[in-house]
């Protein structure tokens, strides 16, 4: 089937409400919470109207204003269209809804539909609806043009010169689908018991012989149809074909060496996201709203109040603080007011055409008064810069949508020399660089052009690549090769696979092989299990089946929303047959790796709150929980060898096959004890002063300060120097951010840590500037609810240092997203929120 043009469609929906649709029947609901059967009564019109809504509710999803429909109802007690208000006749036929593009207030209109008393014709409802079709749309031969007739076929049916009507759908190109309710349908299985002589007729006609003489028509039952249209459904659409050129050297200076291929370009695919939703809010009533509802109630106190919601749509201001921050000789007399959030009285709104846009360049701005930089001279046009071997293309450089590029359809020249192209290329097995720019003086984007050789035509797919500035190269150490501290290349190591090992995994992947794992075909043969065409996406077809079933339901309680399709679950779990044949591989890669289960570790609080010393290589430090995690690889430590326990017979390498990747060992922790309490006990080795004796390599551990952890940057001794020391190492901003946290929390909630109150406080405030000024934010706002958290706790707890953090004020508060925005980052709370957190 060929793709249809997106949108420029008009569908017309013809929907019986006669007499016979009032007829109740039993359907089946979802499951309850419990798993119990439920079933609802309702008319056949009730449940026609289902596929009505589900189709424009389609069109209301797509958005598209080209996409319009209309509704004719017939079997009315009215009658209310335009050919009867000319030339009479065409009884009980009414325009329900005219022709325009969907909103919820179609929707709701179909809602108030109630079966009549009367019958009324189907073929008289249908020339009512191309006659309004053809009014609408006048000369537009391009637009699509749909009539969909819902009807259980009880009704009488004038025959006479139907034919004429299947001409005129066949000349005007109209699309005819005809929804039966209760219709037999073979493939369904379905045949309705006792179904009457004139229904069976009227089913017959439209089967046999009216659908037989509509070229493009089809007949189904509504059960079916229901069933079908929750089915994940990937439409396909035709992309307009654009003009454009191909150019192969430089055509301005050496045109004889160049040339140019008039070409068209159209999309190939195209990124799908899911909706987004948009938010409501009760919108406030004017004084003569009120004054009308007040008046409206007095006369009838019975009847309830309108709420109405209105859309909330985003507005922004601009203020400039007015208080200079930025002068050096004022720069410590103002250090408190610099934290603090400024008034607003020290803040003036500006308009936006005062401003001068920048761009963010690492954490600062370039200003651009221009609003842009000068842009490059580009013309309009795609020029091959050169190939490249398809073997030596990398992959992952082949990102955004693909795009044909197609030989100019009415220049056969145009064709061939493209054509001639794409065959060399192929055979040479080489891709095309291109230089893509697509309007004078617009920005260029490069991309790679493979050759694709359909049945009929020849052409080229082009998708966009990176610039070299956009590749960011990350080395990694090798995962196959280890060295120890000679360079020697180590063979045998817990990190480095065995060839049993690395032949069991093997094993174990071409087990799970999806390739052959599917259906047999016609010739016997195993398919691919995992067809990408048939698979979906939940986050879009779900989405979309919940916010229709929404959009129709008044009650979920009653009629909660069904479960997914079984075609979008169909791939979320792997064939039975195929992990029931791959258990044995498992097994085998279980028993190689010696894969065991570790059971979790539940932690228990302890009664009295304080920490007791285990052993002797655990010392009793009252400052700190003690440290769970492990250590750090990536950050240098002190020179430490591991010590071999008594009794411990496992062998461990010698001195010079030590790796760096195993260093870091448990130690017994070096210089004296620390005194009981939070107070700092001996000075860190990163806070020597000027002209203290260097020591050498084996007295050097007597500085390491005591109360720092092996895979911590920052110690308990002098926290707030070692983080500003760090900090002017660079690179590791993170990862001291990450240690300054934790030590702040660990002391706070230490025994006597009241103390230490005033360090801590100014722990907090150098770390909160740092965050905001080093793009941390996050990691602050991610630490501080959960330092709130951990001090107001009755067990350990620090109610008292957390008092003392809202006497501060709001320099040690969250950061808000006025205060991210000023410099380059972002933030989840609001300026209000932030106020409120220290409350």
């Amino acid at each position: 089937m060929p793709a249809e043009r997106a949108g420029y469609t008009v569908s017309m929906f013809v929907v019986d409400v006669s007499k016979s649709m009032g007829a109740t029947r039993t359907v089946t609901l979802p499951p309850g919470k419990n798993g119990e059967e439920r079933f609802a009564e309702m008319t056949h019109l009730q449940y026609a109207l289902q596929y009505v809504k589900f189709k424009i509710q389609d069109m209301i999803y797509n958005g598209r204003k080209t996409d319009q429909c209309g509704v004719i109802t017939f079997g009315t007690d009215e009658t209310d269209n335009q050919i009867n208000s000319r030339h009479g006749g065409y009884e009980n036929v009414t325009e329900y809804i005219s022709i325009a593009a969907p909103s919820a207030t179609t929707l709701r209109k179909l809602d108030e539909l109630e079966p009549s008393d009367v019958f009324g014709d189907p073929i008289d409802a249908m020339i009512v609806a191309v006659e309004a079709q053809s009014k609408h749309l006048g000369n537009k031969k391009t637009w699509t043009r749909k009539v969909i007739l819902v009807t259980d076929g009880e009704g009488p049916i004038e025959l006479e010169d139907w034919e004429a009507t299947a001409k005129k759908l066949n000349e005007l190109n109209i699309a005819l689908t005809v929804v039966g309710v209760d219709f037999d349908d073979e493939e369904f299985d379905y045949v309705q018991e006792n179904k009457p002589d004139f229904k069976r007729v009227n089913e017959e006609f439209f089967r046999d012989q009216f659908c037989q003489n509509v070229n493009d028509s089809v007949i189904g039952n509504l059960d079916r149809v229901l069933e079908q249209i929750s089915l994940p459904d990937v439409k396909t659409s035709r992309s307009t074909l654009m003009q454009n050129v191909l150019r192969i050297g430089d055509v301005d200076t050496r045109t004889e060496e160049a040339m140019e291929i008039l070409i068209k370009t159209c999309k190939c695919t195209a990124i799908n996201r899911p909706k987004a939703f948009k938010k409501f809010s009760i919108r406030p009533k004017t004084a003569r709203e009120e004054e009308a509802e007040q008046q409206s109630m007095d006369v009838d106190d019975d009847e309830k109040k309108v709420v109405t919601y209105a859309q909330l749509k985003a507005r922004t201001e601009y203020y400039v603080d007015k208080l200079d921050r930025k002068d050096e000789d004022q720069e410590e007399q103002v250090k408190t007011e610099e934290d603090a959030e400024p008034q607003s009285e020290d803040l003036e709104k500006v308009e936006k055409e005062e401003l001068i846009r920048g761009f963010k360049y690492g954490t600062s701005y370039v200003p651009c008064p221009e609003g842009q930089f000068p842009k490059l001279p580009t013309k309009k046009g795609i020029d091959l810069i050169g190939f490249i071997p398809e073997k030596k293309f990398r992959r992952e450089y082949s990102m955004g949508e693909v795009q044909y590029i197609w030989g100019n359809p009415d220049n056969p020249t145009a064709q061939c020399a493209l054509s001639s192209i794409v065959q060399a290329m192929y055979e040479k097995g080489v891709l095309a660089v291109g230089r893509w720019v697509t309007g004078d003086g617009r920005d260029p984007k490069m991309g790679v052009m493979s050759p694709a050789l359909f049945e009929k035509v020849h052409c080229l797919l082009w998708v966009p690549m990176p610039f070299a500035d956009d590749v960011r190269k990350y080395t990694f150490p090798s995962l196959h090769e280890l060295r120890n501290k000679k360079g020697e290349i180590i063979t045998e190591h817990a990190y480095l696979p065995t060839e049993k090992q690395l032949e069991a995994m093997d094993d174990f992947v071409d087990a799970m092989d999806l390739m052959e794992a599917g259906d047999k075909d016609e010739e016997g043969n195993r398919t691919e299990w995992l067809d990408i065409r048939e698979s979906y996406n939940p986050s879009f077809h779900r989405l979309k089946q919940a916010m229709f079933h929404c959009a129709v339901v008044s009650d979920l309680e009653t009629n909660p929303l069904p479960p997914p399709h079984p075609e979008l679950m169909r791939f979320f779990n792997p064939p039975k047959k195929l992990v029931k044949k791959a258990q044995s591989t498992i097994d085998n890669c279980i028993k190689t790796f010696n894969v065991k289960h570790v059971p979790k570790v539940i932690k228990t609080a302890r009664k009295d709150g304080h920490n007791h010393a285990n052993d002797d290589d655990e010392m009793l430090l009252l400052d700190r929980k003690p440290s769970t995690s492990k250590p750090s690889q990536s950050h240098p430590q002190a020179k430490i060898t591991p010590q071999k326990s008594a009794g411990d017979d496992s062998e461990t390498e010698d001195d010079d096959d030590e790796m760096l990747i195993d260093k870091v060992g448990s130690t017994k922790r070096l210089g004296t004890n620390p005194l009981p309490t939070p107070t700092r006990s001996l000075p860190s080795l990163s806070q020597k002063s000027e002209g203290q004796h260097e020591y050498d390599d084996d007295s050097m551990d007597i500085n390491i300060d005591p109360q720092r952890d092996p895979d911590r940057l920052i110690g308990r001794t002098n926290p707030l120097a070692d983080f500003k020391l760090n900090l002017e190492r660079g690179d590791v901003v993170s990862k001291v951010v990450e240690d300054m946290s934790a030590v702040i929390q660990e002391v706070v909630l230490a025994p006597f840590a009241s103390r230490r109150s005033t360090e801590m406080i100014e722990c907090l405030t150098e770390l909160r500037k740092v965050c905001l000024e080093e793009d941390e934010i996050d990691a602050w706002n991610t630490f501080l609810p959960e330092f709130k958290k951990e001090c107001m706790k009755s067990s350990p707890g620090n109610k008292e240092f957390w008092s003392k953090v809202q006497k501060v004020g709001r320099r040690i508060s969250v950061i808000s997203d006025k205060e991210a925005e000023k410099n380059g980052g972002i933030s989840q709370f609001s300026e209000h929120s932030a106020i409120e957190f220290l409350e």
